[in-house]
């Protein structure tokens, strides 16, 4: 990591989040689920912080910026959209003339949010960009993805400080295959991902982990479905933090998809307010204890508008709070480590592909 941000100091004086109704801009087809209204939702959830927070406007990411984590047959496929009458990608993504700039203005506002965190010039952030980014691919865009807003950053940051060491958590009830692939040869980049599986887009398995110089540096937790608010937290304690403290991290950047919300229409889990808020406390704790505080929340999915403004209210306290530390349990006691229970099953899985790297894996 550069001198510059070294010596970056622990505590900066604002919170940012990035929010622009250009966002809006992308628009697909009548009952699509990535709808506009979304950032409408979270837009309603940060009314009540936006006393304490400062608003800022994206830019729009340059080429040479997209070319560092995507192919340029992409960008120039996605940039011809711009003449194009709306239509699709694939079965589940969309285009219109106004998405490829759409686009480009959500891997900017990533990029100069994360900037100005590692910099220290604020203390940490929320990105609340569409369209979404981690199912893009370095060579094509997928699921609901144009280009990959959080690689597009990390390679933004790299080119800036290239030993900087990167925990980017994946909290998305979907795999981030893009991000995991882009990034599964880099040694200085941990990724960690939680996801219902099987399901879409049906990568990320306990044996994913990591290609060449980067093996080890990958982290799958698949999930069955009806997990909630015990299991999602004893994943954080119990694997999350011991990998995150292992790998020493510089940054921590969350993809924060809200999906695995109770009301979500597209996936099975059952994760309410109360868990969105230990996980945010818990990794904004481990910031605190790792890398000086700073945390990066980047809007992934999350197609229920209660589970957008939830995750939120539950991000943008753990943003805000000067004390981070958080006790947290449940009556029933589902988040201890008994046989039987799916956490236990979860913990073991994970534990025989990476036990012998990661030290405390398992341990609360």
């Amino acid at each position: 990591m550069s001198d510059a941000a070294a010596e970056s100091p622990a505590s900066a004086p604002r919170i940012e989040v990035v929010e622009d109704p250009r966002y809006q801009r992308h628009a697909g087809p009548d009952g699509h689920p990535e709808r506009p209204e979304r950032l409408i939702a979270l837009g309603q959830a940060l009314d009540a912080f936006r006393d304490r927070v400062s608003v800022v406007t994206p830019r729009a990411a340059d080429p040479d910026e997209i070319l560092r984590a995507h192919e340029s047959r992409m960008l120039d496929a996605l940039a011809t959209t711009r003449e194009l009458p709306p239509g699709r990608i694939d079965a589940d993504t969309y285009h219109t003339p106004s998405s490829f700039d759409v686009a480009l203005l959500a891997a900017g506002g990533t990029i100069d949010l994360a900037k100005r965190v590692v910099g220290g010039d604020i203390a940490r952030g929320l990105a609340a960009v569409r369209p979404p980014g981690h199912h893009a691919e370095a060579a094509r865009s997928m699921g609901f993805c144009l280009f990959n807003n959080v690689a597009v950053a990390v390679r933004a940051l790299q080119a800036e400080h290239p030993d900087l060491r990167v925990f980017l958590f994946d909290w998305d009830v979907h795999h981030g295959n893009g991000t995991q692939h882009i990034f599964e040869n880099d040694p200085n980049v941990l990724y960690a991902s939680t996801h219902q599986f099987p399901f879409y887009p049906g990568t990320g398995d306990f044996d994913e982990d990591g290609e060449g110089r980067g093996r080890g540096t990958t982290l799958n937790v698949p999930m069955p479905p009806g997990c909630g608010d015990a299991e999602y937290v004893g994943v954080v304690e119990r694997l999350i933090v011991p990998a995150a403290m292992g790998f020493a991290p510089d940054l921590i950047i969350v993809s924060c998809g809200f999906d695995a919300h109770r009301d979500d229409p597209l996936a099975s889990m059952e994760v309410s307010l109360e868990g969105y808020r230990a996980m945010s406390r818990l990794l904004r704790s481990l910031a605190d204890t790792l890398c000086r505080g700073r945390i990066v929340h980047v809007l992934e999915g999350g197609y229920a508008l209660s589970g957008v403004r939830e995750g939120t209210t539950a991000v943008l306290e753990s943003l805000l709070a000067d004390d981070a530390r958080l006790a947290y349990g449940t009556e029933d006691g589902r988040n201890n480590l008994e046989a039987g229970t799916t956490l236990k099953a979860i913990v073991d899985n994970v534990f025989d592909v990476h036990g012998r790297r990661i030290p405390n894996l398992g341990a609360r």
